[in-house]
């Protein structure tokens, strides 16, 4: 600090004096006015000494106070790449299902109360490289190994994704038209959580979500594939898939569940989805939605030998713990050839559906939050799913599901008791040109999820 004004100050001070003290007859009184101001002097100069001594106190202060500030920024920086660092890269998860099954239609399994059977094991992995988003998951049953999904996406905007490989076909209700473990009657004709090979686009912005997508064939490459026709002749795995797709025609006379004769396959198929949510960032929403599919079919060598189209309307709607889920839908499979069947395979397994139907969906559900030890909430709900109008003279197929799914901590239960008539896996077949009667299943399907 400049110390000058301060100097002049007492100079000043004693100048004043001074010239009085020379006028003045009184010495004694001017020696004591000139000891004063020398006082006042030394005390104005240990003023300043202190006022520096807090100056500089100060300035170490805050360069003290501009290190930390400065270390903290360079810590909370590092905590930021550290966190930037960790969210890059592939996550492994997965999970562990076994399930116990009894029914009513098959009579070893009532003689032995039921089976308690190991049902999936999966790997998930999922992250992010760079800009790209990473998705896959890979199957393990007793009976066949399978991929799930597998596809690489980038956000091109906060509200455009795009995503190619195999992917979830954008159809209907999603991710799933169902709450139970056994999903609608729309699952086993390839409605509903279908996965195939193509891209697409998502645009996702507040209540607005609009698909489009557009697949060259199934998962396992269709017509083409490696999984596909060798010479003529079926391999042993051409139905060992998660999801369901037609893999045939089935010629008049030909078994349900018989490899089919005549290869047709999913073909340049093109989705679109549309849907708005009502009450968008509220706890009582509704989405209304519709669906459109249509693209070409093929035989084992690649050629035409058909056409298909399926279209929907749904709603989905959230009420607080309530859950409400409507789905119309239509498909249909023109053959060049006329059949009204077609071979559908899954599961290491052949089946058969009508070529044209109608389906109708509807499913409640309730949650409820509880803390029953490790048990956060149970959700209860009924399912019910109708197929009719169908091809071929073939008769109605409908399910209903009634359950209840435990969550608790990894671990996740379906109980399920499911009354079904014409269903698959349900005792029945979608095939079926009689009535098939009623068969009933209870399941309890119950896994750990890493």
């Amino acid at each position: 600090m400049n110390r000058k004004p301060l100097a002049w100050l007492c100079a000043l001070a004693l100048a004043a004096p001074s010239t009085a003290l020379f006028a003045s007859e009184n010495a004694d009184e001017a020696e004591q006015l000139r000891q004063h101001i020398e006082q006042m002097q030394r005390q104005l100069l240990e003023m300043q000494e202190r006022l520096d001594d807090l100056q500089a106190e100060r300035d170490e202060e805050r360069m003290a106070r501009e290190r930390v500030e400065a270390r903290v920024e360079q810590v909370a920086e590092t905590a930021d790449q550290a966190a930037a660092e960790d969210e890059e890269g592939i996550n492994v998860g997965g999970a562990v299902r076994f399930q116990y099954v009894f029914e009513d239609y098959n009579d070893t399994n009532k003689e032995n109360n039921g089976t308690l059977e190991l049902d999936t094991v999966r790997l998930n992995f999922d992250g992010t490289v760079g800009d790209v988003i990473l998705s896959a998951e890979y199957r393990f049953y007793q009976y066949m190994n399978v991929i799930h999904h597998a596809w690489a996406g980038y956000d091109f905007s906060d509200t455009l994704q795009g995503q190619v490989g195999i992917h979830q076909v954008p159809f209907g209700v999603t991710p799933y038209n169902s709450h139970s473990f056994f999903f609608s009657s729309n699952y086993y004709l390839g409605l509903e959580d279908d996965y195939d090979f193509g891209v697409k686009l998502i645009h996702d912005d507040g209540p607005l979500n609009l698909q489009g997508a557009f697949y060259w064939n199934d998962e396992l490459g269709g017509a083409d594939g490696y999984y596909g026709f060798d010479g003529g002749d079926f391999p042993n795995n051409l139905n060992d898939r998660y999801s369901y797709d037609i893999v045939g025609v089935r010629a008049p006379g030909e078994g349900t569940f018989a490899l089919p004769n005549e290869g047709a396959f999913d073909a340049s198929i093109f989705n679109l989805r549309g849907a708005y949510t009502l009450g968008y960032g509220t706890d009582f929403t509704t989405e209304l939605g519709a669906s459109v599919q249509f693209g070409d079919v093929v035989d084992n060598a690649g050629n035409s030998n058909g056409s298909q189209s399926a279209y929907a309307l749904h709603l989905n709607g959230n009420y607080g713990p309530w859950n409400l889920m409507l789905q119309a839908t239509e498909y249909e499979y023109d053959m060049d050839n006329g059949s009204g069947r077609m071979a559908v395979g899954a599961y290491d397994f052949f089946d058969t559906i009508p070529a044209e139907a109608t389906t109708y969906t509807a499913n409640l559900a309730y949650s409820l939050p509880v803390n029953w030890g490790p048990i956060s909430n149970l959700q209860f709900y009924n399912n019910y799913s109708l197929i009719t109008d169908k091809s071929a003279g073939l008769e109605d197929t409908w399910m209903n599901v009634t359950g209840v799914s435990v969550t608790s901590g990894g671990l996740f239960t379906y109980i399920d008791l499911i009354t079904a008539e014409n269903q698959p896996f349900i005792g029945g077949s979608m095939d079926s040109p009689t009535d098939g009667g009623t068969n009933t299943r209870f399941n309890i399907n119950f896994g750990y999820y890493f």
